[in-house]
Order: C-alpha cells, then sequence, then structure tokens
C-alpha cells in the first residue's frame, strides 16, 4: 500500500543540501515558457498570506507589474481571502459550478489536499506543459516533489489491494503531473524559553539542555519542571505547570510514527495496531494526564507569551510570533530569549522532521493566460524575489540556489533574531 500524506517527510537538511547545484532559469529568447502574451493579459490570484507576508507579496505582485510584468503585457492583480477555509470553500464551489460561485481565478496558493480535488474535477493545469526539465531543476527536489501527484487516482497494486495513489509523491518518470509549484516551505524546530527554563535547570540537579534533544528527554524534564513549579507555591498543592506543548498534535504522531520506523496512516486511518502507535500514544497521554504537557487548542505561541510552556515543538515559520517578554497570569512582565533548537526524536528513532507549506497551482484557461501565468509563477520564485519573500516572513526559500545560500548563513535581510535562529536550526 502507497503512503497518501499530503507532507513530503524530509529525512534530514542535509540530504537536501547533498543535491547537485543546478542551473537558474534566465528570462530570455527560447523555450515556449518565455514567449510574452501577444496581448495584454490581466490575471487574477488569490492567497491567504496575512500581516508580513501579506506585504511581502503584494510588494513582489507590484513590482512584477511594473518590471517583468509590463515588459511581457501581463498584470497581476492579487486578492487576500480570510483564510485557507473560505479559499478553499469558494475554490469548491467555483469547480463545481455552484450557484453564486465567484468566477475562478488564474492562480492560487494552495495545500495539496485541495489541489488533489481541483485536479481531479480536472482544474488546474499540469505544470511540466509550462515548465521545461532544466527549469524544474532549479527547484529543491523535495520541495517540488510534494506538488506532483497522479493524474488518475485509484487503480490495484500486484498483490491486487486497492491503490489510492492521489495526493502521493511522484517523480516525473512516473506520469504523475505536477499541479502545485513551491513558493515558500517551513519544518518543525523546537523553541525553548531560556530564562525560564534556565532558572528551572539550575534548582533541578540533572536537568540540562541537551535533554530536549529527545522526546524521552523532554519528558524527564517535564515531570521535574511540573514537580518544581508546584513546589515554588506550598500553600497551593497540585498547582504545577507544564512543561511541553505538541503544536499540531497530528503532525507530532505523524512525525513520530516515520522517527520510529512506522507510519501513522493506512488504507486511509490511523493505524492503532503498531508499536509505533502506542509508543506515541503512551508518551503523549500519560505526561499530558498529569499536566506535564499543556492540552491547548491553538498555536504554541500564544503560551509561549503566557509562560504557560516552556518548549514548544511548531513549525519554523513561526519563529517571529515567539515574544521578548512574557506576561504571566497575575498581569506581572519579564523579559524573554528564546532558543530554536533542532526539532527532537524519541531515541532509538531516526532523525526526521516534516516539510510544510502550501505551492502555487495554475487554474485552466486558456493558453495564453496560462502561458503568462506561468510567466509570473517563475519570476515570482526566482532566487532574488524567493530570498526576499522568505527571509523576513521565516520560510525557507524554493530554489536551489537560494536553499542553499540561505542555509549556508546568509540571513541578510532579515530583522528577526528568532527567525535568524531559526534559520541557523534548519
Amino acid at each position: 500500500m502507497k503512503r497518501t500524506i499530503t507532507a513530503k517527510i524530509v529525512r534530514s537538511a542535509a540530504a537536501a543540501l547533498g543535491v547537485a547545484a543546478v542551473f537558474l532559469l534566465l528570462f530570455a529568447a527560447g523555450g515556449c515558457a518565455a514567449k510574452p502574451a501577444a496581448a495584454p493579459v490581466e490575471l487574477t490570484i488569490w492567497h491567504t498570506y496575512v500581516e508580513q507576508m501579506k506585504d511581502d507579496f503584494d510588494e513582489l505582485v507590484a513590482d512584477f507589474n511594473e518590471t517583468a510584468g509590463a515588459k511581457a503585457g501581463v498584470t497581476v492583480t492579487v486578492t487576500a481571502v480570510a483564510n485557507s477555509s473560505v479559499l478553499n470553500e469558494k475554490l469548491l464551489m467555483a469547480a463545481n459550478g455552484d450557484p453564486g460561485a465567484p468566477e475562478t481565478p488564474d492562480m492560487a496558493v494552495l495545500y495539496p489536499k485541495v489541489a488533489v480535488t481541483l485536479e481531479g474535477a480536472g482544474k488546474l493545469v499540469d505544470l511540466d506543459a509550462y515548465f521545461s526539465a532544466d527549469e524544474l531543476a532549479a527547484y529543491v527536489p523535495a520541495f517540488l516533489a510534494e506538488g506532483r501527484f497522479a493524474a488518475e487516482g485509484g487503480g490495484e497494486d500486484a498483490d491486487g489491494a486497492d491503490d489510492d495513489r492521489r495526493g502521493g509523491i511522484l517523480p516525473p518518470e512516473s506520469g504523475g503531473g505536477l499541479y502545485l509549484l513551491p513558493i515558500a516551505k517551513s519544518t518543525e524546530v523546537l523553541y525553548v524559553n531560556r530564562t525560564i527554563f534556565d532558572r528551572f535547570a539550575a534548582e533541578t540537579p540533572g536537568v540540562t539542555l541537551d535533554m530536549l534533544a529527545t522526546f524521552d528527554g523532554i519528558r524527564a524534564a517535564g515531570e521535574a519542571y511540573t514537580a518544581w513549579t508546584d513546589a515554588l507555591t506550598p500553600d497551593v498543592p497540585g498547582d504545577g505547570k507544564a512543561f511541553y506543548y505538541p503544536d499540531g498534535l497530528f503532525n507530532w504522531f505523524q512525525i513520530g510514527a516515520e522517527q520510529l520506523g512506522g507510519q501513522l496512516i493506512e488504507g486511509r486511518k490511523i493505524d492503532e495496531d503498531t508499536p509505533a502507535f502506542r509508543t506515541l500514544s503512551e508518551a503523549y497521554l500519560v505526561p499530558a494526564s498529569r499536566g506535564e504537557i499543556a492540552i491547548f487548542d491553538d498555536y504554541g505561541n500564544y503560551l509561549a507569551k503566557t509562560g504557560d510552556a516552556v518548549c514548544i515543538t511548531s513549525t519554523s515559520a513561526g519563529a517571529q510570533y515567539y515574544p521578548d517578554e512574557v506576561t504571566y497570569a497575575d498581569n506581572t512582565k519579564e523579559a524573554a530569549v528564546f532558543d530554536v533548537l533542532p526539532y527532537p526524536v524519541f531515541e532509538g528513532g531516526e532523525k526526521v522532521a516534516m516539510q510544510r507549506g502550501g505551492g502555487l497551482c495554475l487554474l485552466r484557461s486558456d493558453e495564453a493566460r496560462e502561458r503568462a501565468a506561468a510567466l509570473f509563477m517563475k519570476w515570482l520564485t526566482a532566487p532574488e524575489q524567493n530570498v526576499r519573500f522568505t527571509s523576513r516572513a521565516g520560510y525557507m526559500p524554493v530554489t536551489q540556489e537560494a536553499f542553499d545560500r540561505v542555509m549556508a548563513g546568509d540571513d541578510s535581510g532579515v530583522d528577526n533574531e528568532n527567525v535568524r535562529k531559526m534559520l541557523r536550526t534548519v
């Protein structure tokens, strides 16, 4: 049975760095994708970016319209949709031809799950039609692979088992089409409030920062931390604080299963009958029931702002949201320094983290519009534009040249110290 996960598991940063250097597209003559539109073309793009990312994206689109777009007769208009759920709903309404559905945009920033549905309805363009092999070789292979899935869902394995390949990770030679172009990627890291942790470690024999390299060490530290905070108020028994929070519990289980040599999903459902799942369940439920792991239904950076969790596994793209000050429940404030450490590993497990991030899809229209949109997509993901877009927001660039540059320590243009720490850790 093939896997049908929506996020590509990246075995290590070193694997991506080991890919040979590749040539980048220079917008010159030659190749069908380099031809400008024969007549002025006005395109639309939908996204759900907010705050800094929205501003940066809008600025890039304006630059395109004034430079490469003006030269080619292409103008792009941006629409920021409230959130991913609303954007997905609108696109699916348009794809189904529902009454009152909005006009379909030319491009949209999507996650693989929705792209799979739109492709199944015949609404997406296979980008292999507008990108040459050399052009695609400019992207980090693992990032590009997430947007490639089978054009025909379903089928059977050699053993007769049903095989729904839709959404799987497929190489070009497999026949799978490229329906999502990567534009910004993130992974998982560990955020640690060193101000609180160092105070706790100084008063707790045996607790060191090195413990946080494994989930087993985090569990041991969490047990000691809850007891330590409970002892700070001897007149109020049982008020120990949580130490750790997994931001995205499903991701935590999925990555953990991979680390332990298994997989979370089998046959379109969670496989609860594996040693990995039992290990993960015990590792989460026991400390959570004792208050050592925070139970919370929102982003971990909110717990960081109130000191209700000392260490948090979360997306690397959240680095800019970790505070330089903590406000406690009694409204007292304390300056705080956060470290960004590698994603922990279960003892005896393989070092695995997750690749995350949406991609840019091209919706079907006509050849002139599609060709013009492909021109914009290539311009947007070229190293200069891509580094500019990703660095300030805390994402990883998607072309090999830009990725190697950032991974080698080039953090020029990054103003946020936590983002700098994150990039070094990634």
